[in-house]
């Protein structure tokens, strides 16, 4: 007899599916209060890490050996090159919109030049291709130029930063925060919006490419993927109605007066910690660590502390911490990467990998082998009148 797991009842009706149990994720999950784990592993003790040794952490369900990592990344290496069909095409994309809506196309446009329509070899095809993608894209937007040879023999994101014709880049700095960046967004549970999306897409046996181009549409809502954007909005309007010299009571006034005026306060809660997100307690650590003296980074960490403080007094509130996007779109302006714009491509970047990978699982994997049927919730009927 099957164990009950979920009781529906009619109040759990238009909650946006939140907390119904659908099936398993193999690549990571959530603990409401020790955070993200990548198949099992903790993300605290990943920060160091490089992102190779992730990638194959998540891609195969276990730690591999240096020598199985490198054979790994030097397979990818000689997947990564991107045809002159797919560039041309990209850069033939208007620059009308956001660059997000750019890069859902460029996936597109990548399956249909480069698909194989086998989710394995596609997935490893476009891990090793995506940070090329992507700053073909940001490149385009931005008007610095086109993709340029770069060292084959770089890490997976330094060579994505060499990549980019930003100009006056800090390489060093930028390099090492991009590892973090990429490292910390990869997966998070099987049901966030875009990893849901993503799958759901592929229920349908639609290819690789076609299910991740709608799962970045889905990252790309200020409500998911661009909520960073926003964040970072509300850390410069705090520092500017603070200024620079503010003190934990005047940000706390701050809030308090937001509050007032029925106004939303970005990068707080969570739909599943209750406790400060893991990934913004190690980008805390890296903006102390590296910009300890930023007026953005300054502020940031006065709302970290004065944030909870009054969002805790109303009950209706069950986490009032801050989640990853408090700090990340901070920390990247501090790092010299002036461009909010493109800060969801970044994101994107990692999750393209988290969600192939479930992909993976849930059309070859699933049922033995079956995988899983083509999504297909019940909808209760409802009159209007």
């Amino acid at each position: 007899m099957s164990k009950v797991l979920f009781e529906v009842t009619e109040d759990n009706l238009e909650t946006g599916m939140r907390g119904y149990p659908v099936g398993y994720c193999t690549t990571s999950h959530v603990d409401p209060q020790k955070g993200l784990f990548y198949v099992g592993k903790p993300i605290s003790e990943m920060k160091d890490a490089m992102p190779m040794d992730i990638i194959y952490l998540i891609y195969h369900g276990k730690e591999g050996t240096p020598e199985k990592v490198k054979a790994f990344d030097e397979d990818l290496k000689k997947r990564e090159r991107v045809s002159k069909e797919v560039l041309e095409a990209i850069y033939a994309l208007p620059k009308s919109g956001h660059p997000m809506d750019i890069f859902c196309a460029s996936i597109q446009i990548l399956g249909m030049f480069e698909g194989k329509n086998d989710y394995r070899e596609d997935t490893l095809n476009m891990i090793a291709k995506i940070p090329f993608i992507a700053a073909a894209v940001i490149n385009h937007h931005a008007g610095w130029g086109e993709l340029k040879e770069v060292d084959t023999n770089l890490e997976y994101m330094e060579k994505f930063t060499a990549l980019l014709n930003m100009p006056g880049k800090d390489s060093k700095v930028l390099t090492e925060l991009m590892k973090l960046f990429n490292i910390l967004h990869y997966d998070h549970g099987g049901g966030n919006l875009s990893a849901f999306v993503g799958k759901t897409i592929a229920s349908g046996h639609q290819h690789l490419y076609g299910a991740l181009s709608g799962a970045m549409n889905a990252l790309a809502g200020p409500k998911h993927g661009r909520a960073n954007q926003d964040s970072l909005e509300f850390v410069k309007s705090t520092l500017e109605k603070v200024g620079e010299n503010a003190k934990p009571e005047d940000v706390e006034k701050f809030m308090r007066d937001l509050l007032a005026r029925k106004e939303l306060a970005y990068g707080f809660g969570h739909a599943v910690l209750r406790v400060e997100d893991a990934r913004a307690t190690i980008l805390y650590d890296f903006a102390s660590k590296n910009f300890p003296d930023h007026p953005l980074v300054k502020t940031a960490f006065l709302l970290r502390t004065e944030g909870p403080k009054v969002l805790s007094e109303n009950p209706k509130i069950s986490n009032p911490y801050p989640n990853v996007d408090a700090i990340s779109g901070t920390v990247l302006t501090a790092g010299g990467f002036l461009n909010p714009e493109y800060y969801t491509i970044l994101f994107g970047i990692s999750r393209c990998i988290g969600i192939a990978i479930q992909i993976i699982y849930e059309r070859m994997v699933a049922r033995e082998g079956k995988g899983t049927p083509i999504v297909r919730p019940k909808y209760l009927y409802k009159s209007m009148n």
